[in-house]
């Protein structure tokens, strides 16, 4: 049974919803899991003014964040985060950067990894989001897991084959077809992140 960690970061909740559903899907396919957002760094002031932002914030008050010891647990792992100028988000990004630790002895090698993204526009930088966050992935060694073109629920659902992407609907919840590829995403990582781990021994 594989482990799988999933480390978000979300500011208004449609990247804690991708992450739900690929928590649900690698559960589908057997695997233990833990759902971990990683820490706020914006100040008071910023999130008071964006009513949608406290009021998810104050919604996943009791989700965990993210530690070494959740990366060290996992098999494989899957991180999201909104684009921030076709980058990931600086909290994101601030988490990665506490992992030295783990890279430095080899805990991140050899685990499957991939990601997932949204923006507020259809081209506002999913793409390069995804291919900065595997660039982390090539320095720890892990093993990349794309979505690629291999279910046909991807095609419905934009088929980004670096990973399940998504944009904003201003007020709108998101569609079942990205729910449906994240679920997807889920079960693909857990099942080689369980093939890694038996090799791994």
């Amino acid at each position: 049974m594989a482990h799988i960690t999933i480390v978000y970061y979300s500011s208004t909740g449609h990247t804690w919803q991708i992450a739900r559903s690929i928590e649900e899907g690698a559960r589908a396919a057997g695997a233990q899991t833990r759902l971990r957002k990683v820490r706020e760094l914006a100040d008071a002031q910023a999130i008071e003014a964006k009513p949608a932002w406290k009021a998810h914030l104050e919604a996943t008050q009791d989700v965990p964040e993210a530690t070494l010891d959740d990366l060290d647990w996992a098999d494989g792992f899957v991180f999201g985060t909104p684009t921030r100028f076709g980058l990931p988000a600086a909290q994101m990004k601030q988490f990665i950067d506490t992992l030295g630790p783990l890279w430095a002895q080899g805990k991140l090698q050899d685990k499957a990894a991939a990601a997932f993204t949204g923006a507020g526009n259809l081209h506002g930088g999913q793409e390069s989001t995804l291919l900065a966050m595997h660039n982390v992935f090539y320095h720890w060694g892990s093993i990349i897991v794309p979505v690629g073109y291999t279910d046909p629920l991807l095609y419905a659902a934009g088929g980004n084959p670096y990973g399940v992407s998504f944009t904003d609907g201003r007020g709108k919840g998101l569609p079942e077809e990205k729910l449906a590829a994240a679920r997807f995403q889920g079960q693909r990582v857990a099942r080689f992140a369980a093939l890694l781990a038996t090799a791994r021994g």
